[in-house]
């Protein structure tokens, strides 16, 4: 570090309060909250603590806020979704009853009517998934931030934060040198450990570890999966799509699409049931998924088309024709079963219906679409403050929940960002 500048003091949560007038309320101070993280949960803490009469300051290690966010609008902003509330909290899996406060507090009809307050519209698609009118994030994003300045939040770009000193301040290291940072209180909203090319590399975890914080291994989710597929597979049908097709694992059944990657499967359709299969991996080494071809077709009626007779047709053609399965979903057939095989209709029928496909690993967390894993809500109080380190409160994905996609990640950090603004609000105004 070539140089070391220090902002304006203001005591540091995790400092005990010292002289007379300690356990006095704190009436006619201007407090400095420090927000480490310019994702959806850090702005939306921003914005809470600004509307309540606290200076913020937003500190990210990117060029500018909000870059992951922008990534995720790429294909379409899907921000969150618009089925029944109760059904909607079952998609947060063994961590409901932690997020279930934080999303009843912000629900998606409040986030919707918040993006409303933005000048921006949105509408709900045919499957239930909440877009603004645009499909964009950008014009979201730019709205957001220039409210955000209007109210006095102030944004430091090229800040990383490389932990505490000896004193209990924060330290950057930033292209100027280190900067040295006093503030009342911190909120880190840090993000994960997916993509970490746009901020979440989730270096965070060894400063709060050497903190005393317990922290659950960060995992991809949402991810793809690594299959062993035979050299001309791989070959011939790398990035070709799998549209209409079921897929099943254990209980759950989920229709959509997917893609056959260099390295095996991925997309919604396989993000769904990521969280499980990777689970199972863990458990025993592998995971078998099953995949319905023809997931319109009875059994039965797959039976009758495959046995009919063929005559002089190859069963490539008699497939093509009979069943419409040609290209990578026929060649599938062949990945999972011999020639024998799959010249036995009973056989063929069963597996066109339920092709197992067995999964060795997930794919590296960096390419996951998020992470589980993170700081247990164990660690925390209800209002997301660390037990640990009173005066530190964390929201979003460095939170250790997950959700598939379709609006529930992006919901919940929001939620997660609300709750923790308010639960610095509450602490500001504590007596001491």
């Amino acid at each position: 570090m070539t140089s070391s500048k220090t902002q304006p003091a203001c005591p540091h949560p995790n400092l005990p309060p010292k002289g007379e007038g300690a356990n006095e309320p704190l009436r006619g101070i201007v407090h400095t909250v420090a927000i480490i993280g310019g994702g959806p949960a850090g702005l939306m803490a921003a914005e809470v603590l600004a509307q309540g009469g606290v200076q913020v300051d937003v500190y990210d290690a990117m060029p500018s806020v909000g870059r992951k966010f922008l990534m995720a609008g790429k294909g379409g902003m899907n921000i969150t979704h618009a089925e029944p509330f109760d059904v909607f909290l079952t998609r947060y899996g063994a961590r409901q009853a932690a997020i279930e406060p934080l999303l009843r507090a912000f629900p998606p009809d409040a986030l919707r009517e918040w993006i409303h307050g933005l000048g921006i519209a949105t509408f709900v698609g045919t499957s239930s998934r909440v877009f603004p009118t645009d499909m964009k994030a950008a014009p979201l994003l730019r709205a957001w931030l220039h409210r955000l300045r209007e109210s006095g939040v102030r944004f430091h770009a090229r800040h990383h934060w490389v932990g505490w000193d000896d004193q209990g301040a924060l330290r950057f290291a930033t292209p100027d040198g280190e900067h040295i940072v006093n503030a009342s209180v911190l909120v880190l909203a840090l993000g994960g450990g997916s993509w970490p090319q746009l901020g979440s590399d989730g270096a965070w975890v060894s400063l709060l570890t050497q903190r005393g914080i317990n922290i659950a291994p960060l995992r991809p989710s949402n991810c793809g999966f690594d299959i062993a597929w035979s050299p001309y597979f791989r070959e011939k049908f790398v990035s070709e799509p799998l549209k209409s097709v079921a897929a099943v694992f254990g209980e759950t059944r989920k229709q959509g699409e997917c893609v056959i990657t260099e390295h095996g499967i991925e997309g919604g359709l396989i993000y769904a049931l990521s969280a499980a299969l990777r689970d199972e991996i863990e458990r025993s080494g592998h995971a078998t998924l099953h995949l319905d071809l023809l997931p319109d077709w009875p059994l039965q009626r797959v039976q009758i088309e495959v046995s009919h007779p063929r005559g002089s047709r190859s069963l490539s053609s008699h497939l093509q024709s009979r069943l419409g399965l040609k290209g990578v979903k026929a060649n599938l057939l062949r990945e999972v079963l011999s020639a024998e095989q799959m010249h036995d209709n009973t056989v063929l029928a069963h597996t066109i219906k339920a092709l197992p496909l067995r999964l060795i690993a997930t794919r590296p967390l960096n390419e996951a679409i998020s992470s589980a894993g993170g700081i247990p809500f164990e660690a925390m109080d209800a209002k997301l403050m660390l037990k640990e380190l009173p005066g530190v409160f964390c929201a979003g994905e460095m939170l250790d929940w997950e959700a598939p996609t379709g609006g529930y990640l992006l919901s919940a950090c929001f939620a997660s960002g609300h709750a923790a603004g308010k639960g610095v609000l509450d602490w500001l105004q504590r007596p001491r």
